[in-house]
C-alpha cells in the first residue's frame, strides 16, 4: 500500500456530483487510497456506476440521490453518510453547472443564469452548511471546493460561469475563516480544463479562440491533488487555491 493510499484509511468522504467526470474519478481515486464514499448525484443510475467501480476493487461506497440545489435533499446527504459510517471526515463541492450556452449577457436567458449560480454557488453553500456539524465531529475535517480559472479571469459569453465560480472563491475564503478554529481546512481546487461531457466543446475554444494551448487533462488527472489536499495537516493550508492550470490564471 502506497503513502497515499494508507493516508485515507478510516476517512469518510462525500462527494457531490459523483455520478460521471471529475467527481467519478474523485470518488474511485479516493476510495483506492483508502476512504470510504458516499456518493452523491442527481442521476441515481450513473450513481450506481460510481458505487459499484469502487466496491468491484474491494473499497467502501454507498450513494444516495440528492439535488444540491434543495438545502433538505442536502442534509439527508450529509445524515446518511453518518449514520452509514458514523461520520463525515472529507467533503468534496464538485457538483455544478457548465456555462450558460456560451450566449452574451445581452442575448443569454435569464433563467439560466439564475440555474447557473443557483448550483454552482448556492449548491456549495447548501452543501458546506451541511457538512459543518459532521466536520466539527471529526479530527481532520476538510473542505475541498472544485473550482475555476474562469472564476478569476473573465472569458466572452459565460458570465454566470464566471459569477458562480467567482463567488466560490470567495466562499472558500469565508468558509476557512469561519472553520479555523476548528481545525476545518478549507480550500479550493482549480483542474483547469478537464474533458468531460460537460467540457466537450471546450477544448478548440481554448486552443484556437482564445489563442492559447492548455492541457486538457483526464478526470484521473485531478485525484492526485484532491488526495493532497484531503492529506494535509489540521492547522492548514486553508483559505487557498490550488491549480492544474498550464498557465497563470
Amino acid at each position: 500500500m502506497s503513502e497515499n493510499q494508507a493516508s485515507l484509511k478510516n476517512r469518510v468522504a462525500v462527494v457531490t456530483g459523483a455520478g460521471s467526470g471529475i467527481g467519478k474519478a474523485l470518488s474511485v481515486g479516493l476510495a483506492e487510497a483508502g476512504a470510504s464514499i458516499c456518493c452523491a448525484a442527481r442521476t441515481a443510475s450513473k450513481l450506481e456506476e460510481t458505487v459499484s467501480e469502487i466496491n468491484d476493487k474491494g473499497g467502501k461506497a454507498i450513494s444516495i440521490a440528492t439535488d444540491v440545489t434543495d438545502y433538505d435533499s442536502v442534509k439527508t446527504l450529509f445524515n446518511f453518510a453518518r449514520d452509514s459510517f458514523g461520520g463525515v471526515d472529507i467533503t468534496i463541492i464538485n457538483a455544478g453547472k457548465g456555462s450558460n450556452g456560451h450566449q452574451s449577457i445581452e442575448d443569454g436567458d435569464p433563467a439560466e443564469w439564475q440555474e447557473t449560480i443557483k448550483t454552482n454557488l448556492t449548491g456549495a453553500y447548501f452543501t458546506a452548511k451541511a457538512a459543518i456539524p459532521c466536520l466539527k465531529e471529526s479530527s481532520s475535517g476538510k473542505i475541498i471546493l472544485m473550482g475555476s480559472g474562469t472564476g478569476y479571469r473573465s472569458v466572452p459569453n459565460a458570465s454566470a460561469y464566471a459569477c458562480s465560480k467567482s463567488g466560490l472563491w470567495m466562499l472558500t475564503r469565508s468558509l476557512a475563516w469561519e472553520l479555523l478554529p476548528y481545525d476545518i481546512c478549507v480550500n479550493e481546487l482549480i483542474p483547469g480544463p478537464v474533458k468531460t461531457d460537460m467540457t466537450a466543446d471546450l477544448e478548440e475554444f481554448f486552443n484556437s479562440k482564445m489563442g492559447r494551448s492548455e492541457w486538457f487533462k483526464r478526470p484521473e488527472d485531478v485525484v492526485p491533488l484532491a488526495i493532497f489536499l484531503a492529506t494535509q495537516p489540521n492547522k492548514g493550508p486553508t483559505g487557498q487555491s490550488f491549480g492544474l492550470n498550464r498557465r497563470e490564471l
